[in-house]
């Protein structure tokens, strides 16, 4: 039996104070290790809050400080630790989510989708690929808060002779409040059509532009069930487990799969201004 204990982190971020929040993030996170986890799940820019100005707060990739905290805490915890960071590779900004393995390697996926009523696509630039991850056993899709938004990108799209691409999916963010409820059905309706279990991090607070942020951090099992769904507004570290026979057991029950339908992609035209 496979299953994979997932900690969701839902924190007050405080705004483009990076050492701070990951001072704040550390002893939220206290003794918490692989004795109890695999997986840590911070929000969206948990070092920044969710900030437009990339210019002055991205990190370095290489030399980015938030990027090796997170290498630090996956390595003296055991486990894998995740959130995503603004950074600046190669004369481009992106909001990337960093997934630090604990034997000190890293794998990135770059936000596709950016939320254009905040000017994100004039200030990052649109991740080009999919990341799907596999840990003990559970293969996870990474996506990053708009992507929410975009069934498409997000549905299964398995190689030839598999029926499923991912068995989980993950979303971290900075969802404000005032869009609550899209959210939380959103997190919902992408476990319900893509047979998958859904891993949800917001944050709580309000950040530097008044923006006010319930958290509404959820765990969704295969079915759109809440594993996890605490009160709104609230910081809290909280572990579930994820059973991927359990998974497994409810598509080879309810197949919905065999009547999916083929479709690809096209490259988007809009490409991103001024990223």
């Amino acid at each position: 039996m496979s299953q994979l204990r997932t900690t969701l982190v839902q924190a007050n971020q405080r705004w483009e104070d990076p050492a701070e929040n990951r001072r704040l993030l550390e002893e939220m996170l206290g003794d918490l290790n692989s004795d109890s986890t695999d997986l840590i799940v911070l929000p969206e820019m948990f070092a920044t809050g969710f900030t437009m100005n990339s210019r002055a707060m991205a990190e370095p990739m290489a030399e980015s400080a938030t990027v090796a905290w997170l290498v630090e805490q996956a390595q003296e915890r055991g486990c894998v630790v995740t959130g995503s960071v603004a950074v600046v590779e190669d004369g481009n900004y992106y909001n990337r989510l960093v997934w630090a393995w604990p034997d000190g390697s890293l794998t990135c996926y770059d936000k596709r989708h950016l939320f254009r009523m905040a000017g994100e696509h004039k200030r990052y630039a649109m991740g080009e690929s999919r990341e799907v991850v596999t840990l003990k056993g559970f293969r996870i899709l990474l996506t990053v808060c708009y992507d929410l938004r975009f069934p498409v990108w997000l549905r299964q799209r398995p190689a030839a002779g598999e029926h499923f691409e991912y068995d989980a999916m993950l979303c971290v963010a900075n969802w404000p409040a005032a869009r609550r409820h899209p959210w939380r059905v959103l997190l919902q309706a992408r476990a319900v059509e893509n047979l998958c279990p859904v891993i949800g991090v917001n944050r709580v607070g309000e950040d530097a532009n008044g923006m006010a942020y319930s958290g509404d951090s959820m765990l969704v099992d295969v079915k759109g069930e809440a594993l996890i769904d605490e009160p709104r507004d609230q910081p809290f570290v909280r572990t579930g487990v994820l059973d991927l026979d359990e998974v497994r057991a409810f598509r080879e029950k309810f197949p919905a799969w065999q009547d999916a339908d083929r479709f690809s992609i096209l490259e988007r035209a809009d490409q991103q201004e001024g990223a």
